[in-house]
């Protein structure tokens, strides 16, 4: 059974940094796909950054290119989300999901500029970001 478990949401003033995590269970996290993807009230969802986690390629939305870097722990079956220099407009739900192909899609995604979470089958409940100006 497939499990996706976010942490280390909270509040921050612009300016500061969050680092949220996603503990993965239930699947063969060494060759899969690794999504974050936020929403924020009133808003479509939005593909933030990925990982590919067997050959390590990433990918990031150009809206936080250059502030969030995503890696991952294979040991810890973990896969974090490191967010500096945040703003207001970063204030919203974030999501961690899984796509238990062995690879992103991120040709596509370049193509399209945007990673499209209809790729991805498996998503866990969320942690609030909530950024103040």
């Amino acid at each position: 059974q497939v499990q996706l478990v976010e942490s280390g949401g909270g509040s921050v003033q612009a300016g500061g940094s969050l680092r949220l995590s996603c503990a993965a269970s239930g699947y063969t996290f060494s060759n899969c796909c690794m999504g974050w993807f936020r929403q924020a009230p009133g808003k479509e969802r939005e593909g933030v950054a990925a990982i590919s986690t067997g050959a390590g390629g990433t990918y990031y939305a150009d809206s936080v290119k250059g502030r969030f870097t995503i890696t991952q722990d294979p040991a810890k079956n973990t896969v974090y989300l490191q967010m500096n220099s945040l703003k207001p407009e970063d204030t919203a739900m974030y999501y961690c999901a899984a796509d238990l192909r062995p690879y992103c899609s991120g040709g596509y995604w370049a193509i399209t500029r945007n990673i499209d979470g209809k790729d991805f089958g498996y998503w866990g409940q969320g942690t609030q970001v909530t950024v103040s100006s």
